[in-house]
């Protein structure tokens, strides 16, 4: 049941060309733009497309399991369809895993190409260590997948959840660092972004790219992204709704 349900999901998803561009698309064209733009340019000792490549990497995670989960479910919320699916055969838990799994397929294959494309067009080196890159990357997506699901919850109405969830994510992209370094952030920026998790979760990335291994200030910055995740987690459980708002 969960397997047909995944594809079924896979389905709907690839159907949908606006969420397929925005969802997936979106982070290849950031990285073949920027990377472009800056071919001459190095940050923190590195090339600024060396610097982008994890960076694109984060903001697939953002925009896939983040952004997609909650404006999928707002809309599902809001027209009837999740609260019709509880009286199906599908159980709930089995449904939202089906989906988050779907979300993590995207997230997989859109993880590939900026790899591929990081390496080929931009002479970006790959991680070294692919299982603590394969660790990071599966700590980051199951962290936004519960930050999605429970902001869902926030939104008041399917049609201003695309605009309250990138009123969201656009600026967390920004002030963690996925497109220029957090030291340029003046203080009080840089003392928000500390508390991001999407800020420890790019400098672990970074590293990794880097050609080197976790250290202590990473595996600490790893733990905050397992805090926020593991707190939305709780308040999904106890706030997600599967009703219509005002039902």
């Amino acid at each position: 049941m969960a397997l047909r349900q995944v594809a079924a999901e896979q389905r709907v998803f690839w159907r949908n060309r606006a969420a397929a561009f925005f969802t997936f698309l979106l982070p290849i064209m950031f990285l073949a733009l920027l990377g472009a733009l800056g071919s001459d340019s190095t940050v923190d000792g590195v090339s600024y497309a060396q610097y982008t490549v994890p960076g694109m990497v984060g903001m697939g995670i953002v925009v896939t399991a983040f952004a997609g989960l909650a404006i999928t479910l707002t809309i599902r919320r809001d027209t009837g369809v999740l609260k019709r699916l509880r009286g199906t055969p599908l159980p709930p838990a089995t449904y939202l895993g089906a989906l988050i799994a779907s979300m993590t397929i995207v997230l997989a294959a859109e993880t590939v190409v900026i790899l591929v494309l990081g390496r080929s067009a931009f002479d970006v080196p790959l991680p070294d260590d692919w299982l603590q890159f394969l660790g990071v990357a599966v700590l980051g997506a199951a962290c936004f997948s519960a930050m999605g699901v429970a902001v869902s919850r926030f939104v008041p109405n399917a049609e201003g959840s695309s605009a309250v969830v990138n009123a969201i994510y656009l600026p967390l992209l920004f002030l963690s660092g996925a497109f220029f370094p957090v030291d340029e952030l003046p203080f009080v920026l840089r003392a928000v972004a500390e508390l991001s998790p999407l800020t420890h979760l790019l400098e672990a990335l970074r590293r990794l790219f880097a050609g080197g291994g976790l250290d202590g200030a990473q595996a600490v910055g790893l733990l905050v992204v397992l805090a926020w995740g593991a707190g939305a987690a709780l308040l999904a459980a106890r706030t997600f709704s599967w009703e219509p708002r005002g039902a």
